[in-house]
């Protein structure tokens, strides 16, 4: 008999200031056909035919997420609750968790 223990993780904002980047998790799950992607710090998703194609789309809705957010001067963290990350939900259908980086620019104006 085996035992699965998941520990939950709670979301951290890693940024590296060297490159200017925000660096979050990516998850790739397969759901039927297609392949669904989840950034679980910020509650955004996206989906597609490909992992490739998943992970890409994924980039994007979080770059516009986090542009949107920023300028509306709005919170950008907003982690997905525990009992509906897929890494405590459904862990057998994680095809991928990888580091999902997004990097930045900072202007000041008088």
């Amino acid at each position: 008999m085996y035992l699965s223990v998941v520990i939950f993780m709670p979301p951290v904002l890693f940024i590296d200031m060297q490159t200017n980047e925000f660096i979050f998790t990516g998850i790739i799950c397969k759901e039927g056909e297609r392949f669904t992607s989840l950034c679980p710090e910020l509650d955004v998703a996206s989906e597609g035919d490909t992992v490739d194609e998943a992970s890409t789309k994924l980039l994007e809705a979080v770059t516009l997420y986090l542009e949107t957010a920023i300028e509306a001067n709005l919170p950008f963290l907003r982690p997905v609750p525990q009992n509906e990350d897929p890494r405590t939900l459904n862990p057998e259908a994680i095809i991928k968790i990888f580091n999902l980086k997004v990097d930045f620019q900072i202007k000041a104006y008088a």
